[in-house]
């Protein structure tokens, strides 16, 4: 063995420690920027969570100078059997079942016809994707206006002349016809709206990744577009078209920020969504701590249930 191996020998053995300190410090470091992002999320999500369902026990309110009462299952008892409870459920299940629904319809026919290429087709999509991008209190307020009896332009629109005149000339054209309640649909239409896009723009990127080749299969074996469209595209953006409604309908069940700066739950009760409610029991005025946490983990039962079912049929869609 020369000298020349020798020292190479050498100086490779005494680079390796070099490397695992090196190697040491490098993961001392990552540990280091993990750790406090791990206590934070922690402390900031989990104990909430955990001190939550522990009121959900409890006869406590936030604002009382009293001490949390074990009252066991209580307060999801009282929920369970309060007719007005059930009537808010079922106001939120139909404001659900629209507002998905027709987004759902929607924004695949918007995905369809946007994903051929035309002159000025970015210009339409950017145009189309623009109320998603907006504050949810931003846009009720805004659709309040539109709303208004007095000066809103929806009269207008509908041929009730002048916006300021409208409530007049209304009352007057049907001065003896009973007026259905049509605010939870006045929610519904904003955000069917507002969230269209955001189907359309999952389905859409499922359609882009349709191969070419086998619409051209279909077209050499004669098979109509009908069929092309229901063999073809449909199985295609399944998954991602359920997924969109998984998300909706999670995010129709916490419906909040819309409806409060719409109607803030009312005329009466018409647009409160169990989520206003819960808002309502916390705080404004009845501060009902413990029955609101009950009622929000009953909420978040619901929420996983109906998960579960999405979850299942997009596996299923999956392996077919």
């Amino acid at each position: 063995m020369t000298v020349s191996t020798q020292a190479q020998i050498q100086a490779a053995g005494q680079a390796q420690p070099q490397r695992k300190r090196r190697e040491l410090s490098d993961r001392a470091i990552v540990n280091l920027f993990i750790w406090p992002t791990l206590i934070l999320l922690i402390a900031w999500n989990f104990f909430p969570l955990i001190y939550s369902l522990f009121l959900s026990f409890t006869d406590y309110s936030a604002i009382a100078n009293k001490p949390p009462q074990w009252v066991g299952f209580k307060n999801y008892a009282d929920i369970l059997t309060d007719t007005q409870m059930w009537k808010y459920f079922a106001t939120t299940g139909r404001y659900a079942l629209v507002t998905v629904g027709m987004q759902t319809i929607l924004g695949f026919s918007l995905a369809v016809l946007v994903r051929e290429k035309f002159r000025g087709s970015g210009l339409v999509t950017t145009l189309i994707l623009i109320p998603m991008m907006l504050s949810p209190v931003v846009v009720g307020l805004f659709w309040k206006l539109m709303y208004n009896p007095s000066f809103g332009y929806f009269n207008f629109l509908l041929g009730f002349g002048n916006p300021v005149n409208a409530p007049d000339m209304l009352a007057g054209r049907f001065a003896n016809v009973p007026v259905p309640n049509l605010a939870l649909w006045a929610v519904a239409l904003v955000d069917i709206w507002m969230w269209t896009p955001f189907v359309m723009l999952l389905v859409l990127s499922g359609l882009k990744a349709i191969p070419d080749y086998l619409y051209e299969a279909a077209a050499i074996d004669r098979a109509s577009s009908w069929f092309q469209f229901w063999r073809i595209t449909v199985p295609s953006v399944m998954p991602l078209l359920m997924i969109a409604i998984l998300f909706r309908t999670i995010e129709a069940f916490k419906s909040f920020d819309l409806v409060m700066g719409m109607t803030g739950g009312g005329p009466g009760d018409q647009t409160e969504l169990i989520a206003v409610n819960l808002y309502r029991q916390a705080f404004l005025g009845q501060w009902r701590t413990g029955r609101a946490s009950a009622l929000a983990y009953l909420i978040l039962i619901i929420i996983i249930a109906i998960s579960n079912l999405y979850i299942r049929y997009i596996n299923k869609a999956n392996e077919d």
